[in-house]
């Protein structure tokens, strides 16, 4: 058994967080005893493992603001964590020894958890290079950025090993770190499968009041613009037009996604997307849920029909095996993670982004419910082969492994060198 120390900004609800929390789950499946250390953690808007006692939390540098008048996110988000890996090295560390450092979003953490001495190794999960995720361009905002895009190059390579999500993103690494000749090894996140093996779905009506007799179609995604969620309200409108009126009766579409209160663009969102639906006259067969407990997030991909993923050049995307895991069909895009996960007319449909696109696939499993029963059955076959927890957890196992090596080697080296 060794220790293993997660360092995230924010334990809030999202993909990156439960990437990290299952990487933990498997780590203790192995015997190892891990702790976390965040930024921020609230009780109220997290998963259930950061607060049942499954794992411990210790929030560190919470009072650090997190923007100045709505600027300046970025080198605040960067501050915060320096200020935990400043901590975790002086306090921390010393007295833990943890063998592991498993930290991700933000690499500027990296050589400041390097101060504290001991033989333990800094792995660091690049989800997607941060320099590519600002939208906003011009001569100021390209100016701000200039400084924090070069510390995150210099500060990801200086991390014992990464590991990225997809081949997708592995290849946008290389071109975004053009100065890092190391490859970063490919890991594929999966799904805690323990829970949804342990979790009895509920009923669909104590989730949503909607009848068991419609026709479900399922997104699940954060209420974020770069998610393109408006594709899945504008294609249910373009599927009105493609069904007789019987058909468009029992069609219902269900939107659930993690909304944060003190996120703005998250309430933001969700009033324009809910404008939206009145606006398309769809209104009456949308339903929007923020932020669904966990069981509740299980009732609705075991109730639905089809998961509707509508992210573009999105850098994995786990909502899509989720989805596989209870043999559900899925609708994404044809670009990004989901092309890895997602195989065109054998599991589901990748489309081209338009709206008409997204409806005419849509329309197929309406109109032929066998066809979604077969490519369900085959999105399960894919996922207990290619992405189960138990290949991702052996995988992470095999990582710690070899960094355990690389400690015992370095010790040895050293011992040589004080006995000269």
């Amino acid at each position: 058994m060794v220790k293993i120390i997660f360092l995230h900004p924010d334990l809030g609800i999202g993909g990156a967080e439960r990437l990290v929390l299952d990487a933990a789950l498997a780590f203790k499946s192995k015997g190892h005893e891990v702790a976390f250390f965040t930024n921020h953690h609230d009780p109220s808007h997290c998963f259930a493992e950061t607060r049942n006692g499954t794992f411990p939390v210790t929030v560190v540098g919470d009072w650090i603001p997190r923007s100045i008048l709505g600027r300046f996110k970025a080198t605040f988000a960067y501050l915060r964590m320096v200020y935990a890996a400043i901590y975790l090295a002086w306090y921390v560390i010393p007295v833990e020894e943890p063998t592991l450092i498993f930290c991700d979003l933000i690499s500027l953490c990296i050589p400041f958890l390097k101060f504290a001495r001991g033989p333990f190794r800094v792995v660091f999960y690049c989800h997607h290079p941060d320099k590519l995720l600002s939208t906003e361009r011009g001569f100021l905002k390209d100016l701000y950025r200039a400084p924090l895009n070069w510390l995150e190059e210099l500060t990801t390579a200086q991390a014992d090993k990464v590991l990225v999500n997809s081949k997708y993103t592995a290849r946008v690494y290389k071109d975004a770190f053009q100065k890092i000749k190391d490859v970063p090894d490919i890991c594929y996140p999966s799904i805690n499968t323990e829970f949804f093996k342990n979790t009895t779905p509920k009923s669909l009506k104590e989730v949503v009041p909607v009848g068991t007799d419609k026709f479900l179609f399922l997104s699940i995604n954060r209420y974020e613009r770069k998610k393109n969620l408006q594709l899945a309200l504008r294609a249910f409108e373009q599927l009105r037009h493609m069904l007789c009126e019987e058909d468009w009766y029992r069609v219902h579409l269900i939107m659930a996604g993690g909304f944060d209160p003190i996120n703005l663009e998250n309430m933001e969102h969700f009033i324009e997307l809910t404008d939206l639906a009145c606006e398309l006259d769809i209104d009456d067969k949308v339903t929007l849920l923020k932020s669904p407990k966990d069981i509740n997030k299980v009732s609705l991909l075991y109730h639905c029909n089809t998961l509707i993923y509508t992210p573009s050049n999105e850098h994995f995307g786990i909502v899509p095996l989720e989805a596989m895991y209870y043999s559900k069909p899925v609708i994404a895009v044809n670009s990004g993670g989901p092309t890895e996960t997602v195989v065109n007319d054998v599991t589901g449909f990748l489309c081209p982004p338009t709206s008409v696109d997204f409806a005419e696939a849509m329309a197929k499993l309406v109109l032929n419910p066998e066809l979604g029963v077969r490519l369900g059955e085959a999105g399960r076959k894919r996922f207990e082969s290619k992405f189960s927890f138990d290949a991702f957890t052996e995988q992470l196992d095999g990582i710690l492994t070899r960094e355990r090596q690389l400690i015992s080697e370095a010790r040895a080296i050293e011992y040589d060198h004080k006995r000269k």
